[in-house]
């Protein structure tokens, strides 16, 4: 089955016959590798897209790639937080294995070992040309990076030939991007300083400038000010090269649609790394009042409307059909995180989680259960799996699809699923939220008791700490409002028993969530 699927990184013979009965065989053709492009949203959940349920959002172009392709409804991210997520994603390892993935300040180390494997890396091997654009957040160079000078290690160094990124997150200076290694626009005579710790003499502050502000915050995200919006971390300097928050968007997508073209003539991968959901949600003015709910409703309207240009230019270079597309998010939905910006009071009979309980942060299952699927026309059939599957799969499952032997012991090689020619996903795994972990086997799902708050009121997202074992039965109670820890103690024992195989009875140090 997997040799006919993989016809594009094969050999295609093709026998033609003659006009009597003379046969001739035409010299074998080598048929380029199919182009790869992973698309990754930011704090979307589970129910935001009309393909998982929505009705008061409106999202097209993402809708007809999900009915289009092979839809995921048992899919997650490996984390409820980005960095750890984008870590797994990337890497094809578990992001608890590494005590650094976390969420990162602006000013962190990257936390990827240079001498590490990654997706990027293992596709060079196999001729690919490899770009991230977009949303990076995995920290860069060694701790004490000088913003006026090449930024290295970084996105070039685990395996990217070409990246423009922005550093951490939209909320989070530094706000500048990043184009391989360098920062877009830099005056020399205007350097840039960061600090996480304490503010430079003279710079305005959202806590201390109020009346700069176009966006109020929330809470956090009082530090220096840029674009009229308050951020996390204090930044002087670097005036010509700070972004546009309205302007983030087709900034990102101009870089994408001309990464294709530039490299449309071998294969390559592309990583489109959206901004949206995150905070802040700074729509352009095509965007404003889009959705009716507000900049969060409307931000995600622009991203659906940036990846249906992204498509149409992969239609229009040709490129459609020897590509496949994955589309996910890094963790679960969050509607106030930080700022004021109505999305709360403009929600209305929209769930962001969908059907499931808690959201980013959270163990429960919308902290990790993402919309997930995979599209590649004429190569994909439509169609709709409840099958387990994890972004870190990717990674075992894109080296089969370019006939590479490299996998990862974390990563299960899922191709025949992600291309809807088979059946079977992953059995088990184990999810993370801000150092915790949790299990998840078949249609169960099991927390271990957990110090802290049961909800953090901030952001108004239950975290799933108990002290006691929460155990659920996903395939009756998705909802996850039925803990049968106590009357089921058989299925717990053994639940407890298999995550600990993969876990250890050692746990990590929990760090208590803290939103800045």
């Amino acid at each position: 089955m997997k040799k006919n699927i993989l016809i594009s990184v094969g050999f295609l013979l093709a026998f033609v016959s003659c006009k009597e009965e003379k046969k001739s065989v035409e010299t074998p053709k080598e048929i380029t590798k199919p182009n790869i492009v992973i698309i990754y949203a930011d704090d979307l959940g589970y129910g935001e897209l009309g393909a998982y349920g929505a009705t008061a959002l409106k999202t097209p172009n993402l809708d007809r790639l999900a009915n289009g392709g092979m839809r995921f409804t048992n899919g997650y991210a490996s984390s409820a937080t980005c960095t750890p997520s984008r870590y797994a994603l990337l890497t094809g390892i578990y992001p608890w294995r590494n005590e650094q993935a976390k969420i990162l300040p602006g000013t962190a180390p990257l936390i990827i070992d240079t001498a590490q494997n990654t997706i990027p890396k293992m596709l060079k091997k196999q001729g690919y040309h490899t770009g991230i654009v977009g949303k990076w957040h995995l920290g860069l160079g060694t701790g004490n990076v000088n913003w006026n000078e090449r930024i290295s290690p970084g996105p070039n160094e685990v395996g990217f030939d070409y990246s423009n990124i922005l550093a951490a997150t939209q909320d989070r200076v530094p706000t500048v991007y990043i184009e391989n290694g360098h920062v877009v626009n830099l005056d020399p005579n205007d350097p840039i300083e960061v600090n996480y710790q304490e503010n430079f003499e003279g710079e305005p502050t959202g806590l201390e400038n109020p009346e700069m502000l176009k966006m109020k915050w929330h809470h956090g995200h009082n530090n220096s000010i840029v674009n009229g919006i308050p951020r996390i971390g204090f930044m002087k300097g670097g005036e010509a090269a700070k972004w546009v928050d309205e302007d983030m968007a087709d900034y990102f997508l101009a870089e994408a649609q001309t990464y294709v073209k530039e490299h449309k003539d071998k294969p390559f991968f592309l990583y489109y790394a959206l901004q949206q959901p995150h905070v802040p949600r700074t729509p352009h003015s095509r965007f404003v009042g889009a959705s009716g709910m507000g900049p969060r409703g409307d931000v995600i309207v622009e991203a659906d409307a940036m990846v249906g240009e992204f498509v149409k230019t992969l239609e229009a270079e040709g490129l459609l059909e020897n590509t496949l597309i994955v589309f996910s998010s890094d963790n679960g939905p969050v509607v106030n995180d930080g700022y004021y910006d109505d999305s709360v009071e403009k929600l209305g009979d929209h769930t962001p989680a969908g059907v499931l309980r808690g959201g980013k942060y959270s163990l429960f299952e919308a902290g990790t259960r993402v919309p997930f699927f995979t599209y590649w026309k004429g190569k994909i059939s439509s169609g709709v799996s409840d099958a387990m599957v994890s972004q870190l799969d990717l990674f075992s499952s894109i080296a089969a699809l370019v006939d590479s032997n490299e996998r990862t012991d974390d990563s299960q090689e899922l191709l025949d699923l992600f291309l809807g020619q088979g059946q079977e996903g992953r059995e088990q795994m184990v999810i993370e939220a801000t150092s915790r972990t949790a299990f998840r086997q078949g249609d169960w799902a099991m927390i271990p008791p957990y110090d802290g708050p049961q909800i953090n009121t901030q952001v108004n997202i239950e975290l799933a700490n108990s002290d006691a074992y929460l155990l659920y039965n996903l395939k009756e109670d998705i909802g996850q409002q039925n803990n049968l820890a106590k009357t089921n103690p058989e299925k717990l024992q053994q639940m407890i028993k298999a995550y600990e195989a993969i876990r250890s009875t050692e746990q990590m140090s929990v760090e208590q969530l803290e939103l800045k």
